[in-house]
């Protein structure tokens, strides 16, 4: 990184320490008290009742009509969320000056209010889907423990600005993910893994409300700043969470597979990339920010033509072929 970098780094994160307090009253406002969050349990079959094995049988009967391309979309989202370790030791690297997990300074407080929350989405998927039976369960948990273990680069050069522009179109796109799988989920009979990833999406529109009013007030405060942030992120694209799932000893397109399964089945499409690049740009009304500097005028003729760019791609695009990844059980089921 050149000092140049460093010093505007620097800059940013005495911005940064600006919104201590607006971040802390956002923990209280955007997140739940733990005591009445929704819990994995809450929509399990409960091994400590009578019946739960009818409760399972049903569970899987339901699942087994769910297409293999949904099931699979389903398994990389899960494993997505279970990589939350990686997630929050970069959160925490990025704004945790301090370096304390137990301080109670406003981005400490939220970077373990939402992790917390954030925590049951992959713990409930990953039961969901071993209870269903449609899934090689140690595939799957090998690709969890690789794409923990390469660990994880939202490409943000350490600069706060960048990491809340990361965080706000990611946490969107999640919710995307989620939303859309739940209505395939629907369409194939499971109305109960319906409701589930509607539920976990009703958590991400939380998360996501809340990082993109930490970059609203990062733009009104320093809105060159912001606008450079905005455009160095997305001219790099945005790098999605389980981009590092594979490694060279077993499948390196894993990613690119799975990527091109959700594409196909409509869960996440470049017209979703589009729309997200459309949406912020009209929120963070990048198209009216006035009295702009040091070529900031540039980025923001970048932006505010992105989204169309992306949706001639999108129209450009071929469906993808018909893939099938090793995360997929090949036993046939019996009830």
């Amino acid at each position: 990184m050149h000092l140049e970098d460093n010093s505007e780094v620097a800059k940013n994160m005495e911005v940064i320490g600006m919104l201590q307090g607006f971040v802390a009253e956002t923990v209280e406002t955007s997140l739940l008290d733990p005591d009445d969050c929704w819990q994995p349990t809450d929509f399990l079959p409960d091994f400590t009742k009578d019946g739960v094995f009818e409760e399972v049988k049903k569970l899987r009967e339901r699942t087994a009509c769910i297409p293999d391309s949904v099931i699979t979309s389903l398994v990389g989202n899960m494993i997505t969320e279970e990589a939350l370790p990686s997630y929050q030791t970069y959160f925490n690297l990025i704004v945790n000056e301090e370096k304390d997990l137990t301080s109670t300074n406003g981005w400490v407080r939220w970077s373990r209010a939402w992790t917390a929350e954030e925590n049951r989405h992959g713990d409930l998927l990953n039961k969901y889907l071993y209870l269903s039976g449609r899934c090689d369960m140690k595939e799957v948990e090998q690709t969890i423990h690789r794409l923990i273990y390469n660990g994880f680069n939202a490409n943000t050069n350490n600069d706060p600005y960048q990491a809340m522009v990361y965080t706000s179109f990611q946490e969107r796109a999640t919710k995307i993910s989620h939303v859309n799988t739940g209505k395939l989920a629907d369409k194939a009979g499971d109305s109960t893994l319906s409701r589930i990833c509607k539920t976990i999406a009703g958590d991400e529109a939380r998360h996501e409300k809340a990082y993109k009013s930490f970059m609203s007030k990062i733009f009104e405060i320093d809105p060159n700043g912001g606008l450079k942030a905005f455009e160095q992120m997305m001219r790099k694209q945005i790098a999605m969470p389980a981009i590092l799932m594979a490694d060279g000893a077993k499948n390196t397109n894993l990613f690119t597979d799975f990527s091109a399964i959700t594409q196909k089945i409509g869960v996440y499409t470049t017209w979703d990339y589009a729309s997200i690049i459309e949406h912020l740009v009209s929120l963070w009304k990048i198209e009216t920010l006035t009295g702009l500097k040091d070529g900031a005028s540039k980025a923001q003729d970048y932006l505010c033509n992105l989204a169309t760019r992306y949706k001639k791609i999108a129209e450009r695009m071929k469906v993808p072929e018909d893939i099938s990844l090793s995360w997929l059980s090949n036993k046939k089921l019996a009830f």
